[in-house]
């Protein structure tokens, strides 16, 4: 008599068993989501453990890009961390932003970014422009008679 069960089904009995998985719909269905995925990242690939895994990841994914926005980067810490990725210093940022004393200006936050320099500086250093245009604060420069 033949098989009624599809190839992968007698390769693994276990295949056809249900996996109880439900949508994660509030922050309490998140947390223990995470809880038992944290349980399961020992599990390897291919087996039941495996893809529940799999699935858990996926659903918590989800859940996160739609509940948990991710706030844009400062665009000054933006291209300090880009500078230190890069092994850049302030003198390679000239060419993009100016003279050395500008350069320092704009890094110590007491001028902001032009949109000539984002230009330059995306294609410096390998960014998007959305994180440069990024509003951000910026410091009075001290006149000299604050300063006396």
């Amino acid at each position: 008599m033949r098989s009624m069960l599809r190839p992968y089904e007698r390769r693994e009995p276990a295949f056809h068993a249900v996996m109880d998985v439900r949508p994660i719909r509030t922050e309490a269905d998140h947390q223990a989501a995470l809880a038992e995925a944290a349980t399961l990242m020992e599990a390897r690939k291919d087996t039941p453990e495996g893809d529940r895994l799999d699935v858990l990841a996926t659903l918590i994914e989800a859940y996160e890009a739609a509940h948990i926005p991710i706030a844009a980067p400062d665009p000054i810490g933006a291209i300090l961390f880009m500078m230190e990725q890069k092994q850049l210093g302030r003198r390679d940022l000239e060419p993009a932003i100016g003279s050395r004393a500008r350069v320092a200006e704009v890094l110590n936050r007491r001028r902001a970014l032009t949109l000539p320099m984002i230009r330059r500086l995306t294609r410096l250093l390998d960014m998007l422009a959305d994180v440069l245009i990024q509003p951000y604060p910026t410091r009075e420069a001290r006149s000299s008679a604050a300063a006396a």
